[in-house]
């Protein structure tokens, strides 16, 4: 068939025009025009654009200089700021800090988790002067010493470097935890920046994690879960980059073969070759795998987005199957970046384990000496024994059905529905800045979002599917992905205990989803003034009133003491109690 335009496609015979097949594309109603609006009214229509510019967009006018930097950089200061100060409060351990700030210090004096005194309690001997806390001194039980343990080791290894550097103390636990929650600030304002093309809307991002009450509570308290959301964070960023990096390769490709005729049908594009960036995503969604158990589905769905990511791609350039192409060209290295390169990690984050065995090694280490395989080789033993251990934390955390007061069901953490408490006193007249004018006096720490932000997001859930589904809108479909491995095999294992902060890990996809459905109250920047002034003026209240709603909510993020009354009016529902 011969070619539109003129031009002929290589590849015989049955080649047709790039823009040929576009239009055809278009007549079958895949694509459809668009008209925009001028600020007089008049109809302009929506030429398509370039092949570069649909698969690298343009940026929106920075600013200033140096905008889309610095800005960022400014709400994560005022984040940091909020999470750094008054660390120290409350000066015991709280919550499951009792078990995490005692492996985490035992990791870098042992190389694995050892037993402490008193070690499934908060024992007070670990924090003040003269104790623990403030010689360094540790207070080890070995009977046994190995403590068998539910989670992988580098959230341990992450929390005891900021023991190293300030002491076994509240600060010196919490310390990674809020440099991280900080820096994931930075990080999901750059991502939503990319994604978005806008540093304001980067800046939205931000500011909404930023004033995030889960965000700010779990970055104050040493668990395991702030450190797997910023390394989830950073491997979804790190994919964004290496999404426009390989596009530009591939629009520069496209180009000096020609823009105006569609490839032959066995053309399957280039080899994208090194990619880096992928590979630093494969790196950090292996250490959130190392941290927490459930990291691996962020692999695996992480994995599958970029793969289509690359697919769409070679179809926007003209690659007549696509499929095939990016079986061929994309997805071997896709799995070596991604699947192997995460397992690599997982198992390098128990060098600890393997090697420092002059005390006993760790819990299950000599578990292959004392079964030998008949099959296995026996230098394989350490990663038998690894595998059973593995097996073992498995079964802990699929089967763990001990009843707690403050379990929940995944459903119920999009509205919010049971938060939990990290810390509860009531402190007496003259205790803790109780004064007899206040009465009854209360003081907690609970793991409560930001009510706005998140009802806020879960409504725009529905947004995101119409986006994806209506206008197939990439950016919905890569937050819907992250809600999802968030979320979804949790309801697999809803009979389990499990509790609402688990649900730190796909936050920062409901920060991007709120930001997007902000994003499109805000309107297009050539949309008339009329709707400019209002889309401002409905998203502007929206972020004002998440931050105020932080405010309001602070003395109970913080653990103040505060009036009873003035507690009880914090707790809108009864399930918060």
């Amino acid at each position: 068939m011969g070619g539109y335009g003129g031009l002929v496609a290589p590849g015989g015979p049955e080649a047709e025009s790039f823009d040929g097949a576009r239009h055809g594309r278009m007549r079958r109603g895949w694509e459809r025009g668009r008209v925009w609006y001028r600020a007089s009214g008049s109809v302009r229509p929506d030429p398509r654009a370039s092949l570069r510019d649909r698969l690298v967009p343009p940026f929106y006018p920075e600013f200033f200089r140096g905008a889309g930097w610095i800005l960022p950089l400014v709400v994560t200061v005022v984040g940091g700021v909020l999470r750094f100060w008054n660390l120290v409060w409350p000066n015991s351990l709280i919550f499951d800090e009792t078990y995490y700030a005692k492996d985490a210090w035992s990791m870098y004096v042992y190389g694995w988790e050892h037993s402490w005194v008193d070690s499934n309690t908060a024992n007070p001997k670990l924090v003040g002067p003269g104790t623990m806390g403030h010689n360094g001194a540790a207070s080890f039980n070995c009977n046994p010493c190995q403590e068998f343990v539910a989670h992988p080791p580098v959230g341990k290894w992450v929390i005891g470097a900021g023991e190293q550097f300030w002491g076994l103390n509240p600060v010196g636990w919490r310390l990674m935890e809020a440099l991280l929650g900080t820096l994931a600030i930075y990080i999901i304002a750059r991502a939503a920046r990319r994604m978005f093309r806008s540093t304001l809307m980067g800046c939205v991002a931000g500011l909404l994690l930023a004033f995030d009450g889960l965000a700010f509570v779990m970055a104050r308290t040493a668990l395991l879960d702030g450190v797997q959301m910023f390394f989830i964070l950073g491997g979804f960023a790190a994919l964004l980059v290496d999404r426009d990096k390989a596009r530009a390769r591939l629009a520069d490709w496209r180009e000096e073969r020609g823009s105006g005729v569609l490839l032959g049908m066995g053309e399957r594009g280039p080899g994208l070759g090194l990619r880096p960036w992928r590979l630093v995503a494969g790196l950090s969604l292996g250490l959130a795998t190392a941290t927490k158990w459930n990291g691996v589905f962020f692999v695996a769905v992480f994995a599958l987005l970029s793969v289509a990511w690359d697919r769409g791609a070679r179809r926007a350039v003209g690659v007549r199957r696509p499929s095939l192409a990016v079986l061929l060209r994309d997805v071997p290295r896709a799995f070596v970046a991604l699947p192997v390169t995460a397992v690599f990690v997982f198992v390098a984050s128990y060098a600890g384990w393997f090697f420092d065995t002059a005390n006993g090694g760790g819990y299950n280490r000599f578990w292959a000496n004392a079964h030998p395989s008949n099959f296995w080789p026996t230098w394989t033993d350490p990663l038998r024994s690894l595998w059973n251990y593995v097996d073992q934390q498995y079964g802990f955390n699929a089967n763990l059905q001990s009843p707690h007061p403050y379990q929940s069901n995944p459903w119920s953490w999009f509205v919010l529905g049971r938060p939990v408490a990290f810390y509860y006193e009531a402190p007496k007249t003259g205790q803790q800045g109780c004064t007899p004018s206040m009465g009854s006096c209360s003081a907690e720490v609970l793991a409560l979002g930001n009510p706005l932000l998140w009802w806020l997001a879960t409504a725009a859930i529905v947004f995101l599917f119409w986006r994806w589904i209506g206008r197939r809108d990439w950016r919905a479909a890569a937050i819907l992905a992250g809600i999802a491995a968030g979320v979804v095999p949790w309801l697999w294992y809803a009979q389990r205990t499990i509790f609402s902060f688990y649900a730190i890990a796909f936050l920062p996809f409901m920060v991007l989803g709120a930001t997007m459905a902000i994003g499109s109250i805000l309107g297009r920047a050539d949309a008339s003034p009329t709707r400019r002034v209002w889309g401002s003026a409905v998203a502007g209240t929206l972020v004002v009133g998440i931050v105020a709603l932080f405010a309001y909510f602070y003395p109970i993020y913080t653990g103040q003491t505060i009036p009873y009354t003035d507690w009880s009016n914090h707790m809108w529902l009864p399930s918060w109690i």
